[in-house]
């Protein structure tokens, strides 16, 4: 996936995400709802992880294609 893909999804993911947290303020999150939006965040984080694997691979004289998504507890158990 190239990187204007990604990031094309993940403003696809934003927006899904600003619509969910706005569409129940006051409200609180159905299960449902809460449910997919830690899906988005898991999501949005597994994108951006890629996208800056690409954008490292690059940098590095190395072929961006070469970066694979990594699985969810991966990104998810990053240290900030």
């Amino acid at each position: 996936m190239a990187d204007e893909e990604l990031i094309a999804r993940i403003n696809a993911l934003v927006e899904e995400e600003h619509r969910l947290e706005g569409s129940r303020v006051g409200e609180g999150l159905s299960e449902g709802d809460a449910r997919r939006l830690r899906d988005l965040e898991v999501a949005l984080d597994q994108t951006w992880d890629l996208l800056r694997q690409r954008r490292a691979r690059r940098d590095a004289g190395l072929d961006p294609d070469g970066a694979e998504p990594r699985s969810p507890g991966t990104v998810e158990n990053y240290r900030q």
